[in-house]
């Protein structure tokens, strides 16, 4: 399967949540997903309006697999991004799923709690939206840690 590089785009200044979401359904089909068969694309844009994209990337040994949310957020704090201000994440199940347990943590950690995060299945275009705290509610975050 070849590479493909991790685009990013700008989007409206009005932060144009549809388009965050068509950007995570068109990545889909890049999910490197041998395993499962069960590709998982997103769409991160950051608080300078920048979007990035990842997708699952699974392999053999299925603890060393990653999920496409850290995928594109990763790729965004690699780019120079440091705040999250919405997510997309589209996957091409039947029905309706959420970010992983580990996903919610790390999005925690580069967006705010009213950062809202939608989740669309390919087929059918059903889309919910959360907060990161209704995602994560009393996550474990940086002040945590200086309160010691």
């Amino acid at each position: 399967m070849p590479l493909h590089p991790v685009r990013e785009e700008r989007l409206n200044v009005n932060h144009d949540e549809g388009a965050l979401i068509e950007r995570a359904r068109v990545s889909l089909s890049r999910a490197y997903a041998p395993y499962s068969r069960f590709p998982v694309a997103a769409a991160v844009r950051d608080d300078s309006g920048r979007v990035f994209t990842g997708v699952n990337v699974e392999n053999v040994s299925f603890g060393l697999s990653m999920c496409a949310e850290r995928v594109a957020i990763f790729a965004a704090i690699a780019a120079g991004a440091r705040r999250i201000s919405a997510i997309a994440v589209a996957s091409g199940a039947a029905e309706l799923l959420s970010p992983c347990g580990a996903c919610r943590q790390v999005i925690a950690e580069f967006a705010s709690g009213d950062t809202p995060v939608y989740c669309c299945t390919a087929d059918s275009g059903e889309t919910r939206r959360w907060t990161v705290s209704e995602l994560l509610p009393d996550g474990f975050a940086a002040p945590q840690l200086r309160s010691r």
